[in-house]
């Protein structure tokens, strides 16, 4: 039989050395949260858990096990026909559980005996998030940060983008957390990762970047939408040099219209984010906002959120939150297009 037991540390180390990251648990707990790349191979199914673990505790252990033996062997018997019988013999796969025990140990077992050389993460999924956790500060403390910033609608993201078409290394965390990151950011349709995915994706990020290269990385608050940056990543960024994105005021609003096309075309669905701003601005201001969008001027609404919401604080938060925005190099958009952005990313990086 060929199966090896390996200590979290050493499978987060070699973890793009194997062929296959196979996930033994639920879709429920996948869903959660998972290796980078792994695949999804339950031993039990959500609703087999529920059956065994009611059976646990309302006849007795045996039983459940007796059940759960035969559930997780017609699993194993349909993950190989379906998976694994075009392997070759070299094929490596690296299995995981909760935390390495009965689910993951079973397949790697009938894995390890057809010839397969099979890895298994001792204490599982539980203990490769503790590696991760502690391997973040190694990942951040050697890169070199270069944060964008500028007020909201300035073209931040869009100049983000432009310096990776344009070959920079990027860290997109708005990407990673599916927001916006201000509090009208959430996007339609399109639900948050849990926060442990978001760190593991994150994670996953990182360790991709060069060390010897600068990363360039919108400035965030410590929450982007509901997730939370890992402290370790928001020192660094705030403790890093910054660019200062500048864009004349017509452009910034006509940008945000076209970013945030469900605000002008789901008038109803703008109304009910500006709702979350009753707390700051009242009632009375809200309720006027949301008077003017069913009246068809979205973009007045718009102007005013910039003008009385957004960039009144903008300055002073900033200056406040990273050390060295005083001393920011300037970067001025003639506008919001896509040349504009480039024409920007190529000055950026020919300043170094």
């Amino acid at each position: 039989m060929s199966v090896h037991r390996i200590a979290a540390g050493e499978a987060l180390a070699r973890l793009d050395g194997f062929d296959t990251v196979i996930d033994a648990r639920s879709e429920s707990e996948f869903a959660l949260d998972h290796l980078p790349g792994a695949l999804n191979w339950p031993s039990l199914h959500d609703d087999e858990r529920a059956r065994v673990g009611t059976l646990y505790v309302q006849v007795s252990p045996f039983e459940a096990r007796k059940l759960g033996a035969a559930l997780v062997a017609r699993n194993i018997a349909a993950h190989i026909e379906q998976h694994c019988i075009d392997k070759p013999k070299g094929w490596q796969p690296l299995l995981y559980c909760w935390r390495g025990g009965q689910r993951s140990g079973a397949l790697a077992l009938v894995l390890g005996q057809i010839g397969f050389r099979v890895q298994l993460v001792e204490g599982g999924y539980k203990a490769f998030r503790a590696a991760m956790l502690a391997d973040l500060p190694a990942r951040i403390e050697p890169l070199a940060f270069r944060v964008i910033c500028g007020p909201t609608g300035s073209g931040k993201t869009r100049l983000l983008h432009a310096l990776a078409a344009a070959g920079a290394q990027v860290l997109d965390l708005e990407g990673l957390a599916r927001h916006r990151a201000s509090v009208l950011g959430a996007i339609p349709g399109v639900p948050q990762p849990t926060q442990k995915h978001f760190e593991m994706c994150v994670w996953d990020a990182l360790r991709a970047l060069d060390t010897a290269r600068p990363v360039f990385v919108e400035a965030e608050s410590k929450k982007v939408g509901n997730l939370t940056l890992p402290e370790p990543l928001i020192a660094a960024m705030r403790a890093s040099a910054c660019l200062r994105v500048e864009l004349a005021e017509d452009e910034r609003v006509a940008l945000l219209l076209e970013d945030y096309p469900f605000f002008v075309s789901d008038p109803a669905h703008f109304g009910q984010r500006l709702d979350t701003l009753v707390a700051l601005r009242g009632r009375a201001v809200v309720d006027g906002w949301k008077a003017q969008i069913a009246a068809g001027r979205t973009e007045a609404v718009v102007r005013e959120l910039l003008d009385k919401h957004y960039d009144p604080g903008y300055a002073s938060s900033t200056r406040r939150n990273f050390a060295r925005f005083e001393q920011a190099r300037v970067v001025r958009l003639r506008d919001r297009s896509a040349a504009a952005m480039a024409a920007a990313s190529a000055e950026i990086l020919a300043a170094g």
